[in-house]
């Protein structure tokens, strides 16, 4: 599937009948209208008209039939189901994984599929979003995310209030036998963690500081490395142990860097203790994601104030960071995200070959499939 096919996008609007009724501004218009806004970097869905508006002449061009209308555009984020960007996500993100497939996980000689599992929450004016509670005075909105760590796309995402905890994610979650997943002992709930290993995945994250447990065995670890334990136990807890009634490993490792002290706990039970630490480490690969995708993208500030209007914002953002991750690699496209961010927000309404736009015309790659000039890329 070439994301410059329409198809994929209709399919999605007519699941959930988005044009049903509609005699201004589709679905597909609405979406470009959002995505503009995400890569012109604009503020307000004011600011989003009033840009377009002042390129009438090249509104056909990037793929609206007429005028935009802010109270119109407002209204459809406030009604339009919200779903359909999020399974138009998935699919971006199916072909996403396909492109990225290749590419090294990281500076670890190792086979299989690694997923980081971690939330961000963006916080929210609980006067305004009165949905989205989180503490007494203020509100909050959670984005769970699961990202594959090969070119750091994100594979399963799930947008809840603020209030919703975290492990609560892994109930969604469809298992891959033989991958492995880090997180953060915020997800450490001992029956989930046992599902896991029941499903024949592996999990590599923090144990708790008030953890009951006994030591059956230690191995001998190169403390010079850093390591301090190498250990299998059993949970001792009431509950924990019937939560958990198998074996688990327990690595204790130190980092000079940041002079910290770490305790993980996997079900790994081939992979050296060292590769255990390194594997954490990269989990730190989905907090970039998050911080990337808050300076760049505009999910900070919201243009409506209803669930849906939140939801349909963060789904159309995360479709933006996908095509332009999509369009980077099928391209060949040399420079990293933050810049073709930057080229593409002071080019939108060129009629230029997105080819050109990134290569200066060098490049000779064939790009079948794709949008030939800029504007719309192919939404």
């Amino acid at each position: 599937m070439g994301f410059a096919s329409n198809y994929p996008l209709l399919q999605c609007i007519k699941k959930y009948q988005g044009d049903h009724r509609v005699r201004s501004l589709t679905c597909r218009e609405q979406f470009r209208a959002l995505a503009f806004g995400q890569l012109a970097h604009r503020e307000s869905l004011r600011d989003v008209v009033a840009c377009l508006g002042a390129h009438r002449e090249k509104l056909y061009h990037l793929g609206f039939g007429g005028p935009l209308s802010k109270t119109t555009l407002a209204k459809a984020n406030e009604l339009r189901d919200w779903r359909m960007y999020r399974d138009f996500a998935q699919i971006l993100i199916d072909e996403a994984r396909q492109l990225y497939a290749s590419d090294a996980v990281f500076d670890l000689a190792l086979d299989g599929t690694y997923y980081a599992i971690d939330s961000t929450s963006i916080d929210l004016c609980l006067s305004l979003f009165g949905w989205a509670p989180y503490k007494e005075a203020q509100g909050a909105v959670k984005v769970h995310t699961q990202m594959d760590l090969r070119g750091s796309i994100p594979t399963f995402f799930h947008i809840t209030d603020g209030k919703v905890n975290d492990m609560n994610f892994l109930d969604l979650v469809s298992f891959e036998r033989g991958a492995h997943y880090i997180m953060d002992r915020g997800y450490v709930d001992y029956a989930r963690l046992h599902t896991i290993n029941q499903a024949g995945a592996y999990f590599v994250t923090r144990a708790k500081k008030n953890m009951l447990w006994e030591r059956i065995y230690s191995q001998d670890v190169d403390r010079r490395s850093g390591l301090r334990c190498d250990q299998i136990i059993r949970l001792t807890g009431v509950h924990a142990h019937d939560r958990y009634p198998d074996k688990l490993r327990r690595v204790k490792y130190y980092d000079a860097e940041t002079d910290q002290l770490y305790v993980f706990l996997t079900n790994d039970f081939s992979s050296s203790a060292q590769t255990i630490a390194d594997l954490y480490r990269h989990r730190w690969q989905i907090e970039l994601f998050f911080r990337w995708i808050k300076q760049h993208l505009k999910i900070k500030v919201f243009w409506g104030r209803s669930e849906n209007a939140v939801k349909t914002q963060i789904c159309v953002a995360i479709c933006t960071y996908l095509i332009v991750a999509i369009m980077k690699k099928r391209l060949d496209i040399t420079c990293d995200l933050n810049e073709m961010l930057q080229i593409l927000s002071v080019s939108l309404f060129d009629k230029m070959p997105v080819v050109e736009l990134f290569s200066g015309g060098a490049l000779q790659k064939d790009v079948k499939g794709f949008q030939s000039t800029l504007p719309g890329l192919g939404f």
